[in-house]
């Protein structure tokens, strides 16, 4: 495999950051998306944490492509300004960490009184005109901060937020997209929302800046290795680096509970892997190494 921007979600590995680097050192990868460090969320970190986490980078040669930030993911009935204040403490850590990138959500609908709060309300929500209206809003005045300090916000398409659809995803952009507000494109959560990613792809790859890579089944919505679902991802891959993408691609195994590996082909270098989050991430990179290796020649 010849790509050499390949990133990933290391707290997937382990909790602390020193069996995330020793990982991912192991496997050749120079980049990862900070989200989860010694079992803070990265929003969370003291200046101190953060200049101790740039230190072990320098150190151990692993630069951040992105922010795996929890910016967006509160309801449009939450506290707007207090979460505002989270987000520049956000920018502010991107700033530190030599992050040009801030993976942000598109915000969940009001709590509504007929049914549970919290994540996944949105799935079967129908926006109104007035809710949309208040995510631009938010989002816009998000954008010309980032403008402001000099950093791209990565709208990420998930299950229940208003941008989880391509439709509305492509809403977004045609609205704000410009040089600090881009995509993010995720096959599997599209294939959880019923998209099809091929449809999701063609409908938004003038906006895509950075790709998760991650895989599902249309089934059960189950996560499974890139190309073991029903995401495309091959055919996404090869779209994209044939048209001159140059971007990272970030892995999110989700394969914590994955119980269907004794049922796929796996060839040799698949075989044997260790166990718990070192071995599924792993698994996850060489399953994108498969697909690329046939894509890059």
């Amino acid at each position: 495999m010849k790509y050499d921007r390949i990133s990933g979600f290391a707290d997937e590995i382990a909790e602390d950051v020193d069996t995330q680097f020793r990982v991912l050192n192991k496997l050749d990868i120079r980049y990862f998306e900070p989200r989860g460090i010694d079992g803070k969320n990265i929003a969370e970190l003291s200046d101190g944490e953060v200049a101790a986490l740039k230190e072990k980078m320098e150190r151990c040669g692993i630069k951040a492509s992105s922010i795996g930030s929890p910016i967006g993911k509160i309801r449009l009935d939450e506290d707007f300004q207090a979460h505002f204040e989270k987000f520049q403490r956000v920018v502010d850590i991107a700033e530190r960490l030599d992050a040009g990138y801030i993976r942000m959500f598109s915000f969940y609908p009001p709590e509504r009184p007929d049914s549970a709060a919290g994540e996944g309300d949105g799935a079967a929500h129908e926006w109104t005109a007035g809710e949309r209206e208040e995510v631009i809003r938010r989002l816009r005045r998000m954008t010309a901060y980032a403008g402001e300090r000099d950093v791209v916000l990565l709208h990420e398409n998930e299950k229940g937020i208003y941008g989880d659809t391509a439709e509305r995803c492509a809403d977004l952009m045609r609205e704000l997209g410009c040089r600090h507000f881009q995509a993010v494109f995720d096959p599997a959560n599209f294939v959880q929302c019923g998209q099809d990613t091929k449809e999701a792809y063609e409908a938004l790859r003038s906006f895509i800046a950075y790709v998760h890579v991650k895989d599902a089944r249309v089934e059960d919505g189950s996560v499974v290795p890139a190309g073991a679902g029903d995401g495309n991802v091959g055919h996404i891959l090869k779209g994209l680096l044939d048209s001159g993408y140059e971007g990272y691609l970030s892995l999110e195994p989700h394969l914590g509970s994955f119980s269907g590996l004794a049922d796929l082909e796996l060839d040799d270098k698949m075989q044997n892997l260790p166990q718990g989050g070192e071995g599924t991430f792993t698994l996850a990179y060489r399953a994108l190494e498969d697909i690329l290796d046939k894509i890059i020649r």
